[in-house]
């Protein structure tokens, strides 16, 4: 979304997790997306430090400059969505890949991360102002993985409308949407392919 939005032009592989071609372990032992190799050679291998580069070469709607206002703020609240919330999510949505843990206390544990910002959805649908802010397009890909565990729960039974709403707004965006498409898993040699799809 940040790439999209700051209409940077990048080349996009594809790639299986379960399958991870030796190109991407060769420049990113790590071994994680997303990962952003940049003409100069340089790495970067997380997901705010992506977000961070692409509104510094271009910010047509100054998400980095409000960013920059709020940043020990949004800051703790993106920490907090990165090791709390992640934490628990993947105890709730994959506990069969842990031993002796409660999917359910795990996410109620992950609701009550949701009922602090509950509160701080504006009257915008967003959690700063009156436009899309650095930390709603930080914490949305968990916040939907999140609703992707039960999805028929989060839409239906979870209380905390604010978030639901919130959610659904960003799910039904056109920057969502246009970010969203399915590409090929990428196998060397194949031709190129480029981010965004209209280039």
């Amino acid at each position: 979304m940040a790439i999209y939005t700051s209409q940077i032009t990048c080349e996009l592989r594809e790639v299986l997790l379960r399958n991870k071609p030796k190109e991407m372990i060769d420049i990113s032992p790590k071994g994680t997306v997303p990962v952003l190799l940049l003409d100069d050679g340089t790495m970067i291998e997380e997901s705010i430090d992506i977000m961070k580069w692409s509104f510094s070469l271009n910010d047509p709607l100054l998400i980095l400059e409000e960013y920059q206002e709020k940043k020990n703020e949004m800051d703790h609240l993106i920490q907090l969505f990165d090791s709390s919330f992640k934490n628990y999510l993947d105890r709730y949505k994959y506990s069969n890949r842990y031993e002796n843990e409660d999917p359910i206390g795990n996410r109620d544990l992950a609701i009550e991360i949701l009922d602090k910002i509950e509160g701080q959805i504006n009257n915008h649908n967003l959690l700063y102002g009156d436009r899309f802010s650095f930390v709603d397009m930080a914490i949305l890909p968990f916040i939907r993985q999140f609703r992707i565990a039960d999805t028929d729960w989060f839409d239906n039974d979870m209380a905390l409308p604010k978030i639901q709403q919130w959610l659904n707004q960003f799910l039904n965006s056109d920057l969502y949407l246009a970010v969203m498409n399915k590409y090929k898993v990428w196998e060397n040699n194949d031709p190129v392919v480029y981010f965004p799809k209209s280039v």
